[in-house]
């Protein structure tokens, strides 16, 4: 993976939330699912298809790896599959969410600002 990653950025919007989703712990798929609904407000709901391409894809870019951590077997069901943030998944969100802070410092996102205010 070349040092330099933001040849990756911009991120899929839906790619960021899953990254998000993993930054604090591994989860399986379908806690990532709730996950990204649950911090979008249910805007954003994942079926299963559409999921796994996501999970497929950023494993292929080599952000996220299958992790071989397993909770308790009477907390588990051996079917799913848990996934993890690697380090340049970390640093590629990073990289993402600093891109989205200078894009809404911009004039023109501070010019939406009143219009926000007023919802």
């Amino acid at each position: 993976m070349p040092t330099d990653l933001r040849h990756l950025l911009p991120l899929r919007p839906v790619d960021f939330l899953l990254l998000l989703a993993l930054v604090e712990h591994e989860q399986h798929g379908y806690a990532l699912a709730g996950a990204i609904a649950e911090a979008t407000d249910d805007l954003v709901r994942l079926e299963p298809g559409n999921l796994y391409r996501v999970i497929k894809r950023l494993v292929d870019d080599g952000l996220i790896a299958a992790s071989s951590r397993r909770p308790a077997p009477d907390r588990d069901d051996e079917r799913r599959r848990y996934y993890k943030l690697t380090p340049a998944g970390a640093r590629v969100a990073a990289l993402e969410a600093q891109r989205l802070r200078q894009v809404l410092a911009s004039p023109s996102a501070r010019a939406l600002r009143p219009l926000l205010e007023a919802t």
